[in-house]
């Protein structure tokens, strides 16, 4: 079992920064991939970031150039630093944790954090 605790988020002007970290607990493998989702008026679930256990990221094309997606394997944290935030980036922003077993195809495992609330005043 996995447990997701966020924090980070806050009010912040248009153009302004925020970092967002995400502490998990429990049995954390190093090829689990943790990632950022975001969900609000505008957004269903949407991922906006993801990076591997290689440190390997990936990005929606709405945060390219602005977001950057880390993570601390000793520590069990992923990071989120937010720079150039814009108004529509305003949501509430969950951590994920994914894990695949490569022994069952298709077969995945999914955790969530409660989410922390971004809002980008204009």
């Amino acid at each position: 079992q996995v447990h997701l605790v966020e924090s980070g988020g806050g009010l912040v002007q248009a153009g302004g920064s925020l970092e967002l970290s995400c502490s998990a607990s429990g049995s954390i493998f190093s090829r689990d991939v943790m990632g950022w989702y975001r969900q609000g008026a505008e957004y269903e679930r949407d991922l906006i970031a993801e990076i591997d256990g290689a440190g390997r990221p990936t990005y929606d094309d709405s945060v390219v150039g602005r977001f950057t997606i880390s993570r601390d394997n000793a520590k069990n944290i992923v990071y989120l630093r937010m720079g150039d935030l814009k108004p529509e980036d305003t949501a509430v922003y969950r951590c994920n944790v994914r894990r695949e077993y490569p022994n069952l195809k298709g077969v995945q495992s999914d955790w969530w954090g409660q989410g922390t609330q971004v809002t980008v005043s204009s």
